[in-house]
This record gives C-alpha cells, structure tokens and sequence, in this order.
C-alpha cells in the first residue's frame, strides 16, 4: 500500500466495532461489556457521525446484536468470526480514501492469547468492506501506533522492538518496514507503555496525535498511580521531538484515571487516551472517579473544539484488556 495513514480525525466512511460474542471469555462480565459496547455504538451513530460497521463473532450472539440496533439503520450488523474483539489489533490499518489497505502477521500480543479466528480478521473485514488488502510478512498490531496524517507515527520500543513479535528488530529495520507499509516518513520512539498492559505497551494507551503537531499524554492522578514515572518521562520525550514536518511538538497533559483496580485487586492499565475519534465526536473511556473523567474531557474539549467530547464507561471492556480504540477501526473516507 503507497501512501500516508490518514490521522484519525480525517473523515471516515465507516467504523469497525467488535462485539462481545464468547460467553466463555468475558464470563460475568459479558452483559457488562455488551452494554457498554452497546452505549459506544450508539454515540457512534448519532446524527452525522459513523455508519458502524458491528462485527458479531459467534452465531449465537447475531440476534441480540441485531435487536439492540434494530432501530438504527446507520448500524450494519455483519456475521463475522474471531478470537475475541480488539479489532484494532486483528484487523487492517486503512490508507487514503479506504482504497487498499494494510494487513499483518498476528501472534496473539507476543503469543500470550492466541485465538481461533484472529488471524482471519483482516481478512474478514477486507471482504466486508470492500477494500483490497496489502500483506506484509511481519508481526504488527494497529494499537502500537499512532498517526498523525502526514508521515509521522508514535510507537514504544517496549512493544515494537520486543523479541516476542519480530526478532532481530532494530529501531532501522522496524522504521524501514513501516515506511514501506504504511508511508511512515518519521518514527517517534516512546520507551514503556502501561503497567501490567499485556500488550506490552501499546501506544494507544499512552500518546495520541490530537492535531497536527499535538500529541496527548497521562498525567497521574491520584497519590497511588502506578504509571506516573512512565508519563512524566513520556511527556519529557516528547517535548524534545519534532514531527515529521520539522515541527517542535507541543505535549498536551491529560488526567489519568488514576489507580484502577480489576476484580483480584491487580492494578490495570486503565487509560483516558484509548480515546476514539469519530465524525463529530470523540468518545473517552471512564473507570468510576467523576473527577478526574471530568478533567479529562476538558482537556480534550481543548484541542478537538469541533467534535462533541463524550464521556462513557468501559470498565467491563477493560476487564478484558481494552478500550474504546482496542475494539474500533476507522475506514477513512
């Protein structure tokens, strides 16, 4: 595929949702994720957003994904198979105007969960879509990068350059790799993401491009946080890089939520910045401290002046090791 990613906030022509099909993974918290999922859709599809794209990964679980949504026409349920639904790690990163895109090896997150049918995604939703797919024979999920429209991308050495997805890799190899595939003209090394984030740092959980020349990061919150030190040094880093059109980035800090806890009292990588950016919104995962959620939206309010900023739950999604931009994938317009 030749050619620049597009920044999330371009317009898109769909958005790609997976729903929480496997009882068996998600448990008690299945119902939970689902309403969630669920809330999300449906801001999606307000008036002049997304046309949503929901793709169902079990048979059993299409009926009541299609009777949630049988009231909005802007929400295409499609009858699809995968592991579980963090679609932005399983399935293809569009390029320009959705005309080809990018589609690559996937192992499980480094072979931690390796599923039936994740390998399958890209495959899947390039059908669906009608979009020809380009194949690159090396380990990549969607989540470990970020854009910025115009030839830079944000990355952590802690994911890319970890030996449990492509061995060998260097900063050059990956940084060649990427400008053959998706039009990278300069890579941003970050250094560690989340704790306890089995992605092993995905970016999407740490820095965002927000505009041109803007890249959002954490700031902790709360005397406990456990990634304070990762955000102050993120934001430390970034200060001191240059986008790909020379310009000095400017680091805007976003309230973390603070220590979350999962239901065996382990910390997990809750984060405000797995934000989603839609057509005419942005949609912002919350876990419980009105607080620092109401911080957050303000600071996001700041830079995305011309989208409603909308502030949701994703509590039960995250006891699955996610978000709202893990379980999401633009097609560009």
């Amino acid at each position: 595929m030749s050619g620049i990613i597009p920044a999330e906030w371009s317009p898109h022509r769909a958005m790609w949702v997976g729903w929480p099909s496997h009882a068996e993974l998600w448990e008690d918290n299945l119902e939970p994720a689902q309403d969630e999922v669920q809330a999300l859709v449906r801001a999606l599809a307000g008036p002049g957003r997304e046309r949503v794209r929901l793709l169902v990964g079990k048979a059993e679980a299409l009926d009541d994904a299609r009777a949630r949504f049988a009231d909005l026409a802007e929400v295409e349920v499609v009858d699809g198979r995968f592991g579980d639904i963090w679609l932005r790690d399983t399935g293809p990163i569009f390029g320009a105007g959705s005309r080809r895109a990018a589609a690559f090896r996937f192992n499980g997150w480094g072979g931690k969960y390796e599923l039936e049918f994740d390998d399958t995604v890209a495959d899947q939703i390039s059908q669906a879509s009608g979009t020809p797919l380009d194949r690159h024979d090396f380990i990549l999920e969607g989540g470990a990068l970020d854009h910025d429209g115009a030839g830079t991308l944000l990355t952590t050495r802690q994911c890319l350059l970890n030996r449990n997805r492509n061995a060998g890799w260097t900063e050059a190899v990956a940084e060649a790799a990427l400008a053959e595939a998706l039009g990278a003209a300069k890579v941003l090394w970050l250094g560690d993401g989340l704790f306890n984030d089995h992605t092993d740092g995905h970016v999407d959980n740490l820095a965002r491009f927000v505009a041109p020349g803007v890249v959002a990061c954490p700031v902790a919150w709360g005397p406990k946080d456990p990634n304070a030190e990762v955000y102050d040094e993120t934001a430390r880093l970034l200060s001191d890089m240059t986008d790909a059109a020379g310009r000095r980035l400017t680091v805007l800090r976003v309230p973390s939520p603070g220590l979350v806890f999962d239901e065996d009292e382990r910390p997990t990588p809750a984060s405000h910045m797995n934000f989603l950016i839609a057509n005419g919104a942005v949609i912002v995962p919350i876990y419980g401290d009105k607080a620092a959620a109401a911080m957050a939206v303000r600071a996001l309010e700041s830079v995305f002046t011309d989208r409603e900023v909308i502030a949701l739950p994703s509590t039960a999604i995250l006891s699955g090791g996610g978000s709202f931009h893990c379980i999401s994938q633009q097609e560009p317009a």
